[in-house]
C-alpha cells in the first residue's frame, strides 16, 4: 500500500496491527508511507503524484482510492483482488495526499475506488483498507467473518 502521509498514530497502528496479523499471502500488506509535499494545491498534487508514480512497478495492478471513483461491495473487492492474485499480479493500493492526485496517476490506475462519497482522514482510510483486505481474504476463503 502506498500512501502520502505521516507515520501512523498509535491508535491507528493498534487497529491496523489487529488485522495485519491475520493476513496471509497473497493478502498481506506492506505500507510504504511517502512524505507529503510542503507545497499546496496543484503543486502538491503533482509533486506527490510523481513520488507515487516513481514507487510503482510497471507490472503493478494499481487501485487508487479517490472519492470520485466507483463504489463496490466487499464481495466485489474480494473477487477483484482474487482475480489479480490468480493472474500473478502484485496489487498496490494508493492513497494520495490532501489535494488528491494528478491525471497522470489517475490514468495509471487500473481501478479507481471510492470507499464513500465522504472524505476521511488518511490514517482512518489506512485502517479501513486493512480491514477490507482482511474481509476480502476471509470472503475468498469461505470463512464466516463477512455476512451478506
Amino acid at each position: 500500500m502506498l500512501a502520502i502521509g505521516k507515520k501512523h498514530e498509535p491508535w491507528v497502528t493498534e487497529g491496523i496491527d489487529r488485522y495485519q496479523k491475520r493476513l496471509r499471502k497473497p493478502f498481506d500488506i506492506d505500507f510504504k508511507l511517502l512524505p507529503h509535499s510542503s507545497r499546496e494545491q496543484d503543486a502538491a498534487r503533482n509533486e506527490e503524484s510523481a513520488k507515487i508514480l516513481s514507487a510503482l512497478k510497471p507490472s503493478d495492478h494499481v487501485i487508487l482510492c479517490d472519492e470520485r471513483g466507483s463504489n463496490i461491495s466487499s464481495t466485489q473487492l474480494a473477487k477483484k483482488l482474487q482475480n489479480q492474485f490468480t493472474a500473478g499480479r502484485q496489487v498496490t493500493v494508493v492513497i494520495g495526499g490532501a489535494y488528491g492526485v494528478n491525471q497522470e496517476l489517475t490514468s495509471r490506475a487500473d481501478f479507481v475506488w471510492s470507499l464513500s462519497k465522504l472524505v476521511f482522514p488518511h490514517q482512518l482510510v489506512r485502517l479501513i483498507l486493512t480491514e477490507q483486505i482482511y474481509r476480502a481474504q476471509e470472503i475468498n476463503a469461505g470463512r464466516p467473518y463477512h455476512h451478506e
